[in-house]
């Protein structure tokens, strides 16, 4: 029965591939495609699923597709179905469905059709992929694409200011979550030394066993766990992202932020319940989590005036709900909250247009201000710094800017020497010697070589502060991409000999083609617009759609696409950190925190947004 759980995966991919060979004026044979995928999807999840539970619902564990294989570490591909699964997976299949047969319609001549639905087939195979996933490294594949899509989806109308904008502000979030769920799987292979899967996880004496060996070490690894769920699920502190998404098509806003995606958040600590359930700490951080979502989401939504905000902080407060729920083992009633929830929130956002269309004339002409008397000029000032804070949505945006990015922005502004062509020459030679001396590194003392690696974790993490913070020069910014990269490898290689070259070339292989391709879709670019600098968005994919298709392509390369060599390299590179090398592992989640927002940073400001000619309508910021 399990060898089935492989077509839930191929059914979205073929689809998502067949799409491709249309053009975007086919509208019909593009929706069908969708339409038909998915419909295909859902027949087969009913069916599924009733014979799942017409033979006793036993638990499913698939061992499908090994990546990569060697004496110390496995990457496999792991498929698993549970009760857990069969919820996500029919309503996920079910609420798509709608929003496609929705979309069909809604979408009819937009000149990116092909493109919306291309994605969002995209987005359902990510999907699938996380509520499948029968170990950490599945799910992060899954959890890839979710974000890549979100992007994506979120800046659709690529030639308009604030959803480039948001876009970028809710990427730097999930880029966040994706390194805190890197570093559960980094701490996860150096406790179980093996990759463990969640039907493992569900042997409770064994975990409680490790537990009581590694108990610092699973802490920290729920911990991650929980700022990652926190921040897919929209969770206090990092709530504002979700009504920035909302930029988007309504109905992608239904698909990812009012149902699906937004709910993965609660999936992550359903999945990995039986790792911290017999830990008080961590499910009273999970309670005190929710309630404060419940209760400043809450405050939030009452106060809000666009109607797509209102939804999303509503949305948020459920779900923050749901995290109480998980934590006291109420898995049912989480199950049942998570589908009514994701039902109505879709609902309410496939309608909203309509609704405030239907009720323009009653919100005009028939308003009536609310008479307020207080019992005392306290209670009133407190009621007004509770409204202006939510007004403000708690200026949570503006918090996480000022601790998470600014410092990053800090540093790297006070390096920006380094941008230069002279200095990106001389770091190129330092790579170089690195590569030496790692060619001659049994003649090294190894006190010279344990400094040797971390002096090359902080050559690669300065390089890529630099290009984050660079706006003169897109290929400058590049360059030290490349190179903050190489060093980055160099400074795991340098004092491990167990990370053997077939591994290094693994990551190099997709790290250097997409770096020289990327460069010369830069050069290209250079010749037919005057500027390349990255001060502000220039639009460039209007004129020329190839080179931005191209190079996102590269960009998400670069990044570790998932089913890349890269994608694959970074989990190994990872892996050969030592659990006591503690500075290289901050130096080294910083520079892959900050490398996709480069990335993505470059291609937006480069090819998104408002375009600077004259020569056809343009949607200006204030629009």
């Amino acid at each position: 029965m399990e060898q089935l759980l492989p077509l839930f995966i191929f059914i979205p991919l073929f689809g998502f591939i067949l799409a491709f060979f249309f053009a975007n004026n086919q509208e019909k044979l593009i929706a069908t495609i969708a339409t038909s995928t998915i419909g295909i999807h859902l027949a087969a999840s009913v069916v599924f699923s009733l014979y799942w539970l017409f033979e006793g619902a036993p638990t499913l564990d698939l061992k499908s597709f090994t990546f990569f294989k060697e004496d110390n570490i496995e990457i496999f591909l792991d498929l698993y179905f549970d009760k857990i699964a069969l919820v996500y997976a029919l309503i996920g299949s079910l609420i798509t469905f709608l929003v496609i047969i929705f979309s069909r319609f809604y979408l009819h001549r937009d000149e990116g059709y092909k493109r919306f639905f291309s994605t969002v087939l995209l987005f359902f195979l990510g999907y699938n992929i996380t509520v499948f996933s029968g170990n950490f490294e599945t799910l992060f594949i899954g959890w890839e694409f979710l974000g890549i899509t979100s992007f994506l989806l979120i800046a659709f109308y690529r030639d308009r200011y604030l959803p480039v904008k948001n876009a970028l502000k809710a990427i730097s979030l999930f880029r966040l979550g994706d390194i805190c769920l890197i570093l559960s799987l980094w701490t996860s292979h150096h406790i179980w030394h093996q990759n463990i899967t969640f039907n493992q996880l569900n042997d409770t004496a064994l975990v409680l066993s490790h537990i009581a060996d590694n108990h610092n070490s699973v802490f920290f690894l729920i911990s991650m766990l929980i700022v990652a769920a926190a921040i897919k699920s929209a969770q206090f502190p990092f709530s504002s992202w979700l009504p920035r998404a909302m930029e988007g098509p309504t109905t992608s806003s239904a698909i990812f932020y009012g149902s699906l995606s937004v709910h993965l958040g609660v999936f992550l600590l359903l999945r990995t319940y039986t790792y911290w359930s017999t830990i008080i700490t961590i499910k009273a951080i999970v309670i005190s989590i929710g309630v404060l979502t419940v209760i400043i989401a809450s405050l939030i939504a009452r106060v809000q005036s666009t109607v797509k905000t209102q939804i999303a902080y509503a949305s948020i407060a459920q779900i923050g709900i749901m995290f109480i729920e998980v934590a006291l083992g109420w898995h049912i009633l989480a199950l049942v909250h998570f589908s009514g929830n994701a039902f109505l929130r879709t609902y309410q956002l496939l309608v909203s247009p309509s609704v405030l269309g239907y009720m323009i004339h009653d919100q005009i002409f028939n308003y009536v201000p609310r008479i307020n008397n207080y019992p005392t000029s306290k209670f009133k000032q407190l009621y007004n710094s509770i409204y202006i804070l939510s007004i403000k949505e708690w200026n949570m945006d503006e918090k996480l800017k000022k601790v998470l990015w600014n410092p990053f922005k800090f540093l790297g502004h006070k390096m920006n020497f380094l941008s230069n062509s002279i200095s990106i020459w001389i770091m190129f030679s330092l790579l170089i010697l690195g590569i030496l001396l790692l060619y001659f590194e049994a003649h090294i003392p190894t006190t010279t070589d344990l400094y040797l690696h971390l002096l090359f974790a902080i050559f690669g993490t300065i390089l890529i502060l630099v290009s984050f913070a660079e706006k003169r020069n897109a290929i400058n910014a590049w360059k030290l991409l490349s190179l903050s990269q190489a060093f980055a490898v160099l400074a795991i290689a340098h004092f491990n000999d167990k990370y053997e070259n077939k591994e290094i070339l693994i990551y190099i292989t997709g790290l250097m083609v997409s770096s020289i391709v990327g460069y010369f879709i830069l050069l290209n670019l250079k010749k037919v617009e005057s500027k390349v600098s990255l001060d502000d968005f220039y639009g460039h994919i209007y004129h020329h759609p190839r080179l931005g298709f191209w190079f996102l392509f590269t960009c998400l390369v670069f990044v570790g696409l998932p089913f890349t060599p890269s994608f694959i390299g970074i989990d190994l590179m990872f892996s050969h950190v030592d659990h006591d090398e503690h500075l290289l592992i901050i130096l080294t989640s910083i520079s892959f925190l900050v490398l996709e927002l480069s990335v993505l940073r470059i291609y937006a400001r480069l090819f998104l947004g408002p375009n600077q000619k004259q020569d056809h309508p343009i949607a200006y910021k204030s629009s």
